[in-house]
């Protein structure tokens, strides 16, 4: 669209914040008010899955618990909010609202937070939805945001890397063990790209992080094909209380 349109198109209807309904200065922008409430993520935290720390760690590789207990199957994952009140409305309006424009920000804000995992990645790759909610859903908000990752940060992106061969059930209400079981062989990799990830570093894209069954679980697949390393970018991540 021409920049003339855009500014026109604005001028006669302008981009306001999703949550408060305040005039903002691009789509996707929110309110000075509602930046404030949100708590993005900062140091310390563990060097390797990303969750806060109370206070600085000293010995371990700066690693959680959880962590040194059972390595991850990925590298290092990195979120730019915390999942709470806040952030959590965003991203419903994002995922089940329409608000498509959010993933802008969402990608600037993950950027930031990601960039020593970002600049090695050779591939950026959404994890997958099943055909049956993509069809229900529309959009894959994912794929959505590892585009826009890889369009400002000018990475290769490939959205059907991954397929998800299992219709899982909504992970909102599951413990960790029911998570685990859930994702269990839900994904393969697509054939046709086989012996593209063989040696590569890959960026795998989601919009929360959980537990981290289904980011540990897609990287494991991924590794199984020859992969040189994953690593997780995610709009929030879950931070459970100590």
């Amino acid at each position: 669209m021409p920049d003339f349109i855009t500014r026109l198109v604005d001028w006669v209807l302008p981009p306001r914040c999703v949550m408060s309904g305040e005039i903002v200065d691009h789509p996707g922008m929110v309110s000075a008010q509602y930046w404030s409430q949100l708590n993005f993520i900062h140091t310390p935290f563990c060097k390797r899955c990303g969750v806060m720390f109370e206070f600085e760690q000293a010995g371990d590789n700066g690693w959680c618990l959880s962590c040194l207990q059972s390595p991850p199957e990925f590298e290092y994952a990195r979120s730019a909010l915390k999942y709470d009140d806040h952030s959590r409305q965003l991203i419903l309006a994002f995922k089940h609202g329409d608000q498509l424009h959010l993933v802008v920000s969402f990608a600037h804000w993950m950027i930031q937070a990601g960039q020593e995992i970002i600049e090695p990645a050779d591939i950026i790759m959404p994890v997958p939805l099943h055909r049956w909610r993509l069809l229900s859903r529309r959009y894959n908000q994912a794929s959505l945001l590892a585009h826009e990752v890889a369009r400002q940060c000018h990475k290769e992106v490939v959205p059907d890397g991954l397929l998800r061969t299992k219709a899982t059930q909504t992970q909102g209400h599951l413990s960790y063990k029911e998570r685990s079981r859930n994702v269990s062989n839900a994904f393969r990799i697509n054939p046709a790209y086989e012996k593209d990830l063989v040696g590569k570093r890959i960026l795998l894209i989601d919009d929360v992080y959980t537990t981290g069954s289904t980011v540990n679980e897609c990287a494991a697949e991924l590794m199984k094909a020859g992969a040189a390393a994953i690593d997780v970018l995610t709009i929030a991540r879950v931070i459970r209380q100590s």
